[in-house]
């Protein structure tokens, strides 16, 4: 039920509800988009007065706070649920541990982190950013099996097969932004939208894409400023001549503070999170994604390597940057999954 619920509702955390009584499902549901009902509200509605004396399975702490919806502990209480069960406790300061508090102390059982894992994988976005206000990074690349991105004419589509672009385009719809950097906007001409339909079988948001050009080159007729949605144009010290060219519909500049040409990245992900930004998919180039290493900024990698042989010195690899001098300093992953799509083979892992 939670997973339903990925790519709706964020600032908030993706969370299901499942009531049963004597066995059998009554009422389940899952958190709607920001300002509607909680997962809990949802379930306890359909389940109405089966609720009394049932046992309810929920993926997140209730919560126990006034905030755009009142407290959920309160409805819980007053339906007359008799155990609740949660995989996770909310890391929000303002409920960790108070809405378990609340439920107990009116005489409902409550078990903890059962599947704590799963649910934390599930909200690994909302986690980083409700205890720190800084989206959660990751970093997305398709490579050849001799690791290259493109051709050394800059061809690089399509490395990876339709299978996998497709989970690319899930991807895309269950972050808050994508990212890319203005070399990457010139060489590919790339959308960046999704294609991938919510729960309601229409796509009912776009990502916001962010553009990182220093100095201002992003061409006025790329792809990416005709399509759905919005983008932030991400740029150094420009001219008024060169702002004045961006005065397109649905793009918006940012200025920010850039070092030998590079845009401060840590100043750069405060700026998204101040906008409620939880989580960025970095798609490319390899000298964003480079710096983002360097600076130990990515929270986890993606990478889809293709069965298909580039070869040549100047191809281009996925992550540029100054990189390490010895494989003991290398970034190892954990909690590594492999995955196929088609004949492409999916590595994801977290960053140690």
């Amino acid at each position: 039920m939670a997973r339903i619920a990925l790519g709706e509702v964020s600032p908030n955390p993706a969370v299901g509800a499942v009531i049963v009584r004597d066995g059998e499902i009554v009422g389940q549901g899952y958190t709607q988009p920001p300002g509607s009902a909680h997962a809990e509200i949802v379930a306890l509605q359909q389940a109405g007065e089966r609720a009394r004396g049932a046992v309810m399975y929920v993926t997140m702490e209730p919560c126990c706070h006034y905030g755009r919806t009142p407290p959920c502990t309160k409805s819980i209480i007053a339906s007359g649920i008799s155990e609740v069960h949660f995989a996770m406790f909310d890391p929000n300061p303002i409920v960790n541990g108070k809405g378990k508090a609340e439920l107990e102390e009116n005489n409902i059982k409550t078990y903890a982190e059962e599947h704590r894992e799963e649910a934390a994988e599930l909200n690994e976005a909302y986690i980083k950013y409700i205890t720190t206000r800084i989206p959660f990074v990751t970093a997305k690349f398709a490579i050849s099996l001799d690791g290259k991105i493109a051709t050394r004419t800059g061809e690089s589509r399509w490395i990876s097969g339709e299978e996998s672009r497709r989970y690319v385009h899930y991807l895309r719809y269950t972050t808050d932004s994508i990212m890319t950097g203005v070399n990457t906007v010139i060489a590919d001409d790339p959308g960046l939208t999704t294609k991938c339909c919510g729960h309601g079988g229409v796509t009912v948001k776009q990502p916001l894409r962010v553009i990182l050009d220093t100095k201002g080159r992003t061409p006025h007729t790329a792809k990416i400023f005709s399509q759905p949605g919005k983008t932030l144009l991400v740029h150094g010290k420009i001219d008024d001549t060169t702002r004045a060219g961006y005065n397109i519909p649905g793009i918006e500049l940012l200025e920010l503070p850039a070092k030998r040409g590079v845009i401060d990245l840590a100043v750069l992900l405060q700026a998204l999170g101040i906008r409620g930004i939880t989580s960025v998919l970095v798609e490319g180039g390899g000298a964003l994604i480079g710096s983002l290493f360097d600076a130990g900024m990515v929270d986890k990698f993606i990478g889809f390597v293709a069965p298909i042989v580039i070869g040549g010195v100047e191809a281009k690899s996925p992550i540029a940057g100054h990189g390490i001098d010895k494989i003991a300093d290398a970034v190892r992953l954990k909690r590594v999954r492999i995955r196929n799509f088609g004949e492409d083979i999916m590595i994801s892992g977290y960053v140690k």
